[in-house]
């Protein structure tokens, strides 16, 4: 069984679609970050395991996921219905067999699914790391994958939305095998409280340019 940690903050909208889409063999572990709409109800009555972070912030709704996992190997995903729970065996299956320490899914996008803002600022972003880590990743997908208690030994501080981009850095300090694999990206349920607007977009790149310094 592998845990599949899925910060929540409002998306009921998606939550269905999501839950009923998890394979055989991975357990979703739905962390509440403050939703207002029946979220946290909502999955666990779908029989999802239902675990609540009152700090707001995406890296700490993340971490607290992972503290409650138990598997040997832990997934990520957004829960907006952008990435589909059917494409989790790609990104678990090299950690599991060994083949890496870190995967993530690199994000093909469907038309609509990505704003030319947030895809500008990702790629940015990429860029960097590359530049900084020599690792020949093209997107900080937010599908992956992960050793559980090699990523609690990282130490990843960033409780907002540096946690992502700080998971990899660490990882490449560390000499980590990090690899990524394309999943397909769809337009999302709702409206992205980080690539919805300029601003959330802003927000994340201030965050992410943080972990960065």
């Amino acid at each position: 069984m592998i845990d599949v940690v899925l910060p929540v903050l409002d998306e009921a909208d998606a939550l269905v679609w999501v839950l009923g889409r998890m394979p055989e063999g991975f357990r979703p572990i739905v962390v509440d970050n403050g939703s207002t709409d029946g979220s946290a109800e909502l999955a666990s009555a779908m029989g999802a395991t239902v675990v609540v972070e009152p700090l707001r912030g995406f890296g700490a709704a993340c971490f607290r996921g992972l503290v409650a996992a138990s598997s040997d190997v832990v997934c990520f995903m957004d829960c907006d219905a952008s990435l589909d729970p059917c494409d989790l065996p790609l990104v678990a299956e090299p950690v599991a067999r060994d083949r890496a320490d870190l995967v993530l899914g690199a994000r093909a996008a469907a038309k609509g699914a990505w704003p030319l803002h947030a895809r500008f600022a990702n790629r940015v972003l990429a860029r960097e790391v590359r530049r900084r880590t020599g690792l020949p990743l093209t997107d900080l997908g937010p599908m992956r994958s992960v050793g559980r208690n090699a990523l609690i030994a990282l130490q990843v501080r960033d409780r907002r939305f540096g946690w992502p981009l700080e998971m990899v850095l660490r990882a490449a300090s560390a000499g980590w095998r990090v690899d990524e694999v394309s999943v397909p990206y769809h337009p999302r349920a709702g409206r992205s409280k980080v690539t919805g607007t300029l601003r959330g977009t802003a927000r994340t790149v201030r965050d992410m340019t943080r972990a960065l310094t």
